[in-house]
């Protein structure tokens, strides 16, 4: 019988892991990513006050007049708009607010309900193309019976006032 021997050697690398050698190329590869260097940030000269010192006088005056009570120039200056006065005003005529809140809620419900219904009939293959034919035909139907005329035209603006005059009350 013959009897062979093996040697098992072992060869370090730069890391535990890694069985190759580390990589020094010039060219990058594929998978690397260079990025630019940043510049050095920039000096302050000691002469001029920077603006930061500046925000921070106006954020320590502005907290010693609130402290006194008195109001600073720029928010003794700023007012609501009046559209969000007329809410305002509209929200605190409402007697029952829990109603309206409700029904805002529902409102919002309904509508997000609805997105979906119309998400769900555009995915149908053949029902967007077609309501949008139905959708033209009546458009066309609609300014042609309503609005090439003089008469009809007049009746369609006097029909569309007493709509708002009712729905907004005459005042």
């Amino acid at each position: 019988m013959a009897s062979t021997s093996s040697t098992l050697t072992f060869s370090s690398s730069s890391t535990p892991f890694d069985t190759k050698a580390p990589r020094h190329s010039a060219a990058p590869s594929p998978q690397c990513v260079t990025l630019p260097t940043l510049p050095p940030p920039p000096v302050q000269s000691q002469n001029r006050p920077g603006k930061a010192t500046t925000y921070c006088r106006k954020i320590a005056r502005n907290v010693m007049a609130m402290a006194t009570g008195e109001a600073p120039a720029e928010v003794a200056t700023t007012e609501l708009p009046e559209v969000l006065k007329t809410v305002q005003e509209a929200w605190d005529k409402v007697e029952d607010k829990y109603a309206v809140s409700s029904l805002a809620v529902a409102g919002v419900v309904a509508l997000w309900g609805c997105n979906g219904l119309i998400s769900a009939i555009d995915r149908l293959p053949l029902i967007p193309g077609a309501l949008e034919l139905v959708g033209i035909g009546y458009t066309g139907w609609f300014a042609y019976k309503n609005l090439v005329f003089k008469p009809e035209r007049e009746a369609l603006t006097q029909k569309i006032k007493d709509t708002y005059k009712e729905i907004i009350g005459s005042s």
